[in-house]
């Protein structure tokens, strides 16, 4: 197994689908046992992994291919494959990013077709062998020790190709919308046929950042497709260690309403509903609007899976008619809490670390607060006392 903080870039040269990236992933010394080992947690058969060395264009790699002995594809609801990640084996940490990967499937499904998002069907994505890309993949990611995934531009076809619901453009709806969520750079490609799957476009959407990292590479891999082109149809994957440390991203979204007719508890009240419904912040912007008329921009940042939520609250509790939705990107330095002796009591103080050293410390305002009224000291002694014993 590779040692943990690896980073993974993902050279889309050549497009990709799901099985390309496994393969690559195997390709880039995954071992073919430690995979089997992650799949047999989860509780769905019916297929076999056919593994095979390969050289195309003078280049070497992987091609693995998810053969379905069934040979059929049931249409299942985004409830029934949460179930099936949810009651399996795996960690926490792949069973979270597994079921996020197929509700961002789920999501633009819902949206292209019109449906309410418990009436999507998955078609071809939901059947076994995208369930094991998907799945196996976020495994072998963690097998190999890999903690940020990055990616480069996006090439991207034309032309038409035959799905379940007809002959559809190229990009596929559902790997445009995917791509279009997270603001992905794309380029154009000569192929008149489709090089991105939906089922490796909500992959990349929902763990790669898209940029190139400044890496020491240690081993690359390369994953083939079944398509013959007169290029190599290949995924090329490097594993590495940073440079430098790299610190935290995760990806939100910000929810924006311009307000010019409301008043301050209105806003009080609705910043208290957003932060009890999970808001990671709220804050207000004064504005001048039309007529030059104050106003105020309410901001609220979330996560992913509570936009629906919040939504609904700004949309219920202030007169806007509307909001912005817009997926952002934020940079989290690694923070700790600890307990500090004071003379008064403990008090809770928040460590701000970067690059594997403290820069930082933030006391807890109510925990100094609390002790300065139960013993009748000043405020910013307590303060003062915590940063002399603490720094």
């Amino acid at each position: 197994m590779t040692t943990a903080n690896q980073l993974l870039y993902i050279d889309l040269f050549s497009g990709a689908s799901g099985d390309m990236l496994l393969g690559a992933l195997l390709d880039l010394g995954l071992s073919l046992g430690d995979l089997q080992t992650e799949l047999a947690k989860v509780s769905f058969s019916g297929y076999e992994l056919e593994v095979e060395r390969q050289v195309r264009h003078g280049l070497s790699g992987t091609r693995l291919h998810v053969r379905d002995r069934a040979q059929e594809y049931p249409a299942r609801h985004l409830d029934d494959v949460l179930h099936v990640i949810e009651e399996s084996a795996l960690s926490e940490r792949v069973k979270h990013s597994s079921a996020a990967v197929f509700k961002r499937l789920a999501r633009v499904e819902a949206r292209i077709h019109g449906l309410p998002l418990e009436q999507v069907h998955f078609h071809e994505i939901g059947a076994v062998d995208s369930l094991v890309d998907i799945v196996g993949f976020i495994a072998g990611l963690e097998r190999l020790g890999v903690e940020r995934v990055f990616a480069s531009a996006v090439p991207l076809g034309s032309g038409m190709i035959e799905t379940a619901h007809g002959l559809l453009p190229v990009p596929a709806p559902a790997t445009l919308a995917l791509l279009a969520e997270v603001e992905a750079p794309t380029r154009p490609h000569p192929a008149q046929t489709e090089i991105l799957t939906p089922t490796a476009a909500a992959l990349l959407a929902e763990l790669a950042t898209f940029e190139y990292p400044p890496m020491r590479v240690r081993a690359v891999g390369y994953g083939f497709g079944y398509k013959e082109f007169p290029w190599p149809n290949v995924v090329r994957l490097w594993l590495g260690e940073p440079i430098e440390p790299l610190p935290a991203r995760e990806r939100v979204v910000l929810l924006q309403c311009n307000l010019d007719d409301v008043t301050g508890e209105i806003l009080g009240y609705t910043m208290e509903q957003l932060f009890a419904s999970g808001a990671l912040d709220v804050w207000f912007t004064p504005i001048q609007m039309k007529k030059n008329r104050p106003a105020t921009v309410l901001s609220a940042l979330t996560t992913p899976e509570r936009v629906t939520a919040l939504t609904q609250i700004i949309l219920r509790e202030t007169p806007t008619l509307g909001l912005r939705i817009l997926p952002v990107e934020r940079v989290v330095a690694d923070r700790r809490i600890v307990e500090v002796a004071t003379p008064w009591g403990k008090v809770r103080v928040k460590e701000k670390w970067l690059g594997g050293e403290r820069v930082a410390i933030s006391p807890e305002y109510e925990d100094c607060a609390r002790l300065a009224r139960e013993h009748g000291v000043p405020l910013q002694q307590v303060l003062q006392k915590i940063g002399d014993s603490h720094l």
